[in-house]
């Protein structure tokens, strides 16, 4: 089966190649940078995770993407400055090369002090919207949602309800637009042994991606790895390989059927190109040596 969807891939790709279709632009996506907190050390081993989040950084600037999402959990505490220095570090020289950082709050960026917090993280990201907000980039429109719900008032929620809801009939109707991309930080589905899948994002936010024409990815972070599934004929992606200490998973008896259960980064970031109608998805993972980035995974998803 697995090995059928391989095929596809390809040929997917050799059809879009051959058909004219090509990649505008590259954007970089990666989630979960914070450093592991000593409560997480005490059952989960760590590993050189600063160092990862370092040089996945470095070698995202190198690359010069034209967009860099971030996927939640930028740091360990977000209402602490002093857990922002290096990563205030990566953003000043990533913006200094013209790349255009976008973030989500992730449930660390709002923990202790949720409000602390949320005005932190606005200094660094002042083009985020607590309860929604799309960001443009080469026809694709990256739909970024709250999913910290626990955060925010009932009347909260119901405004970002109401605004996916119009945003996503807006954009579907919009012939601009040739993809939509939709993203938080919780995961809808995980085989984390650790945080597992979110029913809150799976009742709020999935519905309406899958009943989206042109939606075709919905990816978070949360769950500190590498995961890929298909619902409904739809892909569902996580990437929370940014150096959060790594979390394991149910391979025994998943929840869900991984479609990429032999790619297993410990560290990893994610390119991202438009090719026509589909997307090209690079996964590009750290040697675990940490002297480098080993061959791209790559997913294909018309």
């Amino acid at each position: 089966m697995r090995l059928r969807r391989r095929i596809r891939e390809i040929v997917g790709l050799l059809l879009i190649a051959f058909s004219g279709g090509y990649a505008q632009q590259t954007i970089a996506l990666v989630s979960d940078t914070q450093k592991p907190m000593w409560i997480e050390k005490l059952w989960l081993k760590p590993n050189h995770n600063t160092l990862a989040t370092q040089l996945i950084f470095q070698q995202i600037i190198k690359t010069k993407p034209a967009d860099l999402f971030i996927l939640g959990d930028v740091v360990s505490l977000g209402h602490k400055e002093k857990k922002w220095k290096a990563i205030d570090g990566y953003l000043k020289e990533g913006r200094d090369k013209g790349i255009q950082v976008t973030a989500l709050l992730g449930n660390h960026d709002v923990m202790g002090n949720a409000a602390k917090g949320e005005s932190v993280f606005q200094k660094r990201f002042p083009d985020h919207v607590r309860t929604g907000f799309v960001k443009i980039t080469d026809s694709i429109a990256f739909v970024l949602l709250n999913s910290n719900f626990s955060k925010l008032s009932q009347a909260d929620r119901d405004k970002q309800q109401n605004w996916l809801t119009a945003t996503m009939k807006e954009l579907d109707a919009n012939p601009a637009i040739r993809i939509i991309v939709m993203s938080c930080h919780h995961a809808p589905f995980s085989n984390s042994k650790i945080v597992g899948s979110s029913t809150e994002v799976q009742s709020a936010f999935v519905p309406t991606y899958l009943a989206s024409a042109k939606a075709k990815l919905f990816i978070t972070g949360h769950s500190h790895g590498f995961e890929h599934f298909q619902k409904s004929g739809k892909d569902f992606m996580v990437i929370g390989g940014g150096g959060g200490i790594h979390q394991p998973l149910n391979t025994k008896n998943p929840s869900h059927e991984d479609l990429d259960a032999n790619y297993k980064p410990m560290f990893h970031y994610l390119l991202l190109q438009r090719l026509g109608n589909s997307l090209k998805l690079s996964s590009y993972p750290l040697l675990p040596d940490f002297s480098g980035f080993g061959e791209p995974h790559i997913i294909s998803i018309r």
